[in-house]
């Protein structure tokens, strides 16, 4: 008998929140002050137990019955009514945001990791929770004392869930053309909402007693464009005499998902009566760069879910082939000689390290993020503020992008791994493989991703963002070095370092000359190959850290660390030469005419 499916492999994680992230060294912090790693570790454990018990008995079920559309509303899985009050028991809804809007104030380095085992465990019980969190984070960001009070607490409290509503039939991920419309002179200063959205997750459900959505609307007279868009909450139903009266939201029917399917994905049409209610959130007009907010918060929720999927399947694989007996060695005569596991097979261990190499770097990505969104916020050091918000902000794409589309190709090997099994419904693979084919999609798709990176993020600051990168990279691996990896691996990384660095400042020149399209063409591709170079990086960090740690890990997790490291180095890194290339002079893209295909 195997044993139960870990999830995510403990003592990674632990490597990477004690050495790699050093977040025991966030308690010199003020805003840390009062914590300790052992209080940290509890948080962890906690998720560890609800993720490897309820949550993950409950995926299965949850993945054959999807909610139900019926009378108007949507039925959850009977399994939900027991889970969500154990996510919300967590407190990790609000445990990285302040004790003053009713939260733990815990860096979110920490809150992430142990969201992240929840997604593993089943990531669509899970969406309730962070697309909650999102909203709620918005309102306190942004909105007034009096609407912070009567929509943000019970979102924090658990009582009720919240969305972000953008995506309209007609615009997809183009929110310039936003059609939404929002009237002022509605009663109590709200404005009159009246519109549609899809696609949107968690927008109805039977699991609390309210819904608040964060909705995109262009306010009459308001102009054109991204510019012209204003950020609306919108609950289902409304505050009102001390109690709740509907609001003129309704949910019109939802969407039969390939995978996801424990969240319901829904259409929503608002003030088809006339009487939609919307509370303005900030400013008119700025809802744009409200919302970039809460999607980069999601964004960053998206690239753990990638990274979760992959790594709950890469442990099925893994138990999978350790227990399957088939065929034996090549260099075996005797028929009869006994089966050997297929882990035994080299095309087996090469599938399972490349999963291994995905997992473990993707992982590592997200959590640098993460550390760099708490010293964003809350180092001591003005400058050391201002610095980790460009790493972040550079990073952010990247992360999103990387555990989604490599973490796809995971998941398609552990299908593989399983052999005919796994094009079963009777295994859980082809389940993940269904579910990650989304994060390439929500949140912005992976093209998206590279023009904000190209496009935006590597070039702000006048280059800033990348050189900051640059000298991140660096001191890591000059730590790598002192720690005793190989420093021809470190060089290889360098050189490509300096091969980024370089095709970065030719295509930022291209864009400051106004060949914009020149410089943008290739964003997919830029994208591809900054992520192949930061797993790099990170897999080479990870291998330094467990040799430092030395006697303190089983030999054969540290061997586990130099082989996935050298196995990215060989197989992915020297395609960064042929990504420059592409960026530089290849334009079939441009070239290939639209009645061609």
């Amino acid at each position: 008998m195997t044993a139960p499916n870990p999830l995510f492999d403990d003592r990674l994680v632990d490597l990477l929140l004690e050495s790699v992230a050093d977040l025991p060294s966030l308690a010199s912090w003020p805003a840390f002050a009062d914590q300790s790693y052992d209080s940290y570790r509890l948080v962890l454990d906690a998720a560890r137990r609800l993720a490897r018990g309820p949550l993950f008995e409950a995926y299965r079920p949850m993945d054959q019955e999807p909610p139900r559309y019926e009378g108007g509303r949507v039925h959850a899985h009977p399994a939900m009514r027991r889970l969500y009050p154990l996510l919300v028991e967590t407190g990790l809804l609000a445990a990285a945001r302040p004790p003053e809007v009713g939260g733990l104030g815990l860096p979110l380095t920490l809150t992430s990791v142990a969201s992240a085992y929840l997604m593993a465990g089943n990531l669509g019980a899970y969406g309730y929770l962070g697309l909650t969190a999102g909203a709620a984070h918005l309102l306190e960001a942004f909105g007034g004392d009096e609407l912070r009070a009567r929509l943000m607490a019970p979102l924090y409290e658990g009582r009720w869930t919240g969305t972000m509503a953008l995506t309209e039939p007609q615009a997809g991920s183009s929110l310039a053309d936003v059609a939404t419309r929002a009237r002022r002179g509605g009663p109590g200063g709200s404005y009159l909402i009246e519109g549609s959205k899809v696609f949107i997750s968690g927008g109805d459900h039977d699991l609390a007693e309210n819904i608040v959505h964060m909705v995109l609307a262009r306010v009459e007279g308001a102009p054109p464009g991204v510019k012209g868009v204003s950020l609306f909450a919108v609950p289902r139903l409304r505050p009102e005499g001390g109690g709740l009266a509907p609001n003129d939201v309704q949910c019109t029917g939802l969407f039969h998902k390939m995978g996801w399917r424990g969240i319901a994905s829904v259409a929503l049409s608002f003030g088809e009566g006339g009487d939609c209610r919307g509370y303005l959130v900030g400013e008119e007009n700025r809802g744009v760069a409200y919302m970039f907010q809460m999607m980069n918060e999601a964004r960053l929720m998206v690239g753990f879910n990638g990274v979760a999927t992959a790594s709950v399947a890469y442990h099925e694989a893994l138990a999978y082939a350790r227990s399957r007996p088939q065929g034996r060695p090549p260099g075996a005569r005797d028929p009869r000689s006994p089966q050997v596991p297929i882990v035994e097979h080299a095309d087996v261990r090469r599938m399972l390290l490349r999963q291994k190499a995905i997992v473990e770097g993707g992982l590592g990505l997200l959590v640098a993020a993460a550390r760099f969104a708490d010293a964003s916020a809350h180092a001591p050091d003005a400058a050391e503020r201002e610095r980790a918000a460009l790493l972040l902000d550079l990073l952010t794409p990247v992360a999103k992008s990387f555990p989604a589309e490599y973490g796809f190709e995971a998941n398609a090997l552990a299908v593989q791994v399983h052999g005919g099994y796994g094009y079963t419904s009777e295994y859980l693979p082809e389940a993940w493989l269904r579910d990650q084919k989304l994060n390439s999609i929500h949140e912005g798709t992976t093209g998206i991703q590279g023009l904000d990176l190209l496009g935006r993020k590597v070039m702000a600051g006048g280059g800033a963002a990348f050189r900051a990168l640059e000298a991140e990279v660096s001191g890591g691996l000059a730590r790598a070095r002192r720690a005793g990896v190989e420093s021809a691996w470190c060089d290889e990384v360098a050189r490509a370092l300096g091969v980024a660095a370089a095709l970065t400042a030719e295509l930022g020149g291209r864009g400051l000359a106004g060949d914009v399209d020149g410089m943008l063409r290739h964003s997919a591709d830029y994208l591809a190959l900054l992520s192949v170079l930061l797993v790099a990086w990170q897999l080479v960090a990870q291998a330094g850290a467990a040799l430092e740690r030395g006697d303190a890990l089983p030999p054969a997790f540290v061997e586990g660390k130099l082989r996935a490291a050298r196995y990215w180095l060989s197989t992915e890194l020297p395609r960064v030469e042929l990504w420059a290339a592409l960026c530089r002079g290849d334009d079939s893209y441009a070239l290939m005419p639209a009645d061609a295909f």
